[in-house]
């Protein structure tokens, strides 16, 4: 059989030789990501009569040009074996002569996961796996199995399997870099291969860096790469993609805005003297987030303690009623009178006063005790909000204590909104973020005695049982 020209540096070979089956190849442009991803497919495909291997990006036409055209592409790197009638590629399938398949797949909407939903995935391989999110990952993780297969003595327990590469950065930056337990604050040594827990699939995850210098192809054929990287211009964006820094943020909304060393500061106390309230974002199968704030008396906002509804996965909600939510929030503030805080214009999103048919969610917090105040919306108002995060990161006038953790965690992470640059992406982790546009803006002008006193009504006649109530948000 004519052989082919396929040859890896030590750090793809230290891949082709782990002993893992979730395997992140991730982190400096030039690395040779891509590249490995189709090797090792053609490899086991020869390898592995019958084997069913699944090669994603989340755009078709990126996948094509990427992976199937150019000097090293599929078409390329198989031509000897497609001449002599060993292999056919027809349109998005590779067909080889031990029944073997490669198929080019995609995936650019969440929903597009259920094309896949019956399919039997041997191998899986994502290239730019942080362009993908953390729903449409899980979802086609749970479709690698394998039956029925005779693996070599020499790969037995290796298979199924999954591979990824991908660079820092983009929507599914935070959930990546949590699930591999990536940058200062990881988890996990690079290298290291350690048993996931059932809800995270009980596979063998392995993160190997990739740095250019892994890839002395590169350096080779294009030795002014790294010079081009750095003249990406944004700090965040040259060491995320020079130097595979999972603590660089590249393309984020908040880049160059949000530094950590400024704006994370360590706990105090709050004096009593300064302004203090709370701000919510309700969710109940996303998270909700809950943030307590103080101004200084020089115009300084402080987000200094939160509850948050996290689910225990990344915008997975609590799913816990408003009933639940206003209990542990009384909870925690159950000392905070005797400190000599006073929380009178607690705000939130004017979603929780609408009343369609039911009871609102704003009126079920009510009646446990914990009072909101509708947040100020209007046209505008999410890239009027966005801005004046932006104004008071800027000004230095805005500080998180490091024990908010959730917000430490999502907000410096979201990617600007593609289809509107001025806001950040709102299909990702974007609820402490919201909290902090309710906290620092506007509010509705606050109800007049009459409906006060109307509310007060409807309450009781609700605690007595007494008939329908059909309750009015407040304006």
């Amino acid at each position: 059989m004519t052989a082919l020209d396929i040859n890896l540096h030590p750090k793809q070979g230290s891949i082709l030789r782990s002993l893992a089956t979730e395997i992140l190849f991730g982190g400096a442009a030039g690395g040779g990501k891509s590249f490995l991803l189709r090797a090792l497919a053609i490899i086991w495909c020869a390898m592995i009569p019958g084997l069913q291997v699944y090669l994603f990006r989340r755009i078709l036409e990126d996948l094509i040009k990427n992976h199937v055209e150019g000097p090293s592409g599929f078409r390329a790197l198989l031509a000897p074996w497609v001449l002599t009638g060993r292999v056919q590629i027809i349109d998005t399938e590779i067909r080889f002569w031990n029944g073997s398949r490669i198929y080019l797949c995609h995936c650019q909407l969440e929903k597009h996961r259920f094309k896949y939903q019956g399919a039997e995935i041997h191998v899986l391989l994502i290239d730019e796996l942080t362009t993908f999110t953390d729903v449409i990952y899980r979802f086609l993780r749970s479709r690698v199995r394998m039956t029925s297969i005779a693996l070599p003595p020499e790969l037995l327990g290796q298979f199924p399997r999954i591979l990824a590469g991908s660079n820092p950065g983009n929507v599914g930056h935070g959930w990546v870099k949590t699930a591999w337990g990536l940058g200062r604050d990881g988890s996990h040594e690079a290298m290291e291969i350690w048993r996931t827990p059932d809800e995270e699939g009980g596979m063998l995850r392995q993160y190997v860096p990739a740095l250019l210098e892994d890839n002395p192809t590169m350096a080779e054929e294009d030795p002014m790469y790294r010079a081009r990287l750095r003249g990406l211009g944004s700090p965040a964006i040259v060491r995320a993609f020079e130097k595979g820094d999972w603590d660089a943020v590249a393309g984020a909304f908040l880049e160059g805005v949000f530094d950590p060393d400024r704006h994370i500061v360590t706990p105090f106390e709050i004096p009593a003297s300064w302004k203090v309230w709370k701000a919510m974002d309700w969710g109940f199968a996303k998270p909700y987030s809950v943030g307590w704030w103080a101004l200084d008396h020089d115009g300084v906002f402080y987000r200094w303690r939160e509850l948050y509804g996290y689910g225990g996965k990344p915008n997975e909600g609590s799913r816990e009623d408003a009933t639940a939510v206003a209990k542990r929030i009384l909870t925690i503030e159950e000392y905070d009178e005797r400190l000599g805080y006073d929380y009178r214009q607690n705000i939130a999103d004017s979603a929780i006063f609408s009343n369609a048919g039911t009871e609102s969610i704003a009126r079920a917090f009510k009646r446990s005790g914990v009072a909101w105040r509708e947040s100020a919306k209007g046209r505008g108002s999410r890239i009027n909000g966005a801005q004046r995060i932006v104004d008071l990161l800027m000004a230095d006038r805005l500080k998180v204590f490091e024990s908010c953790r959730h917000w430490i965690r999502t907000v410096p992470l979201l990617m600007p909104d593609p289809n509107r640059l001025e806001d950040v992406d709102t299909s990702m982790e974007d609820h402490a973020w919201d909290e902090t546009m309710y906290a620092t803006g506007p509010i509705r002008r606050a109800p007049d005695a009459d409906q006060e006193k109307s509310d007060d009504a409807e309450d009781a006649a609700y605690a007595d049982g007494h008939g329908n109530i059909r309750y009015k948000a407040m304006t």
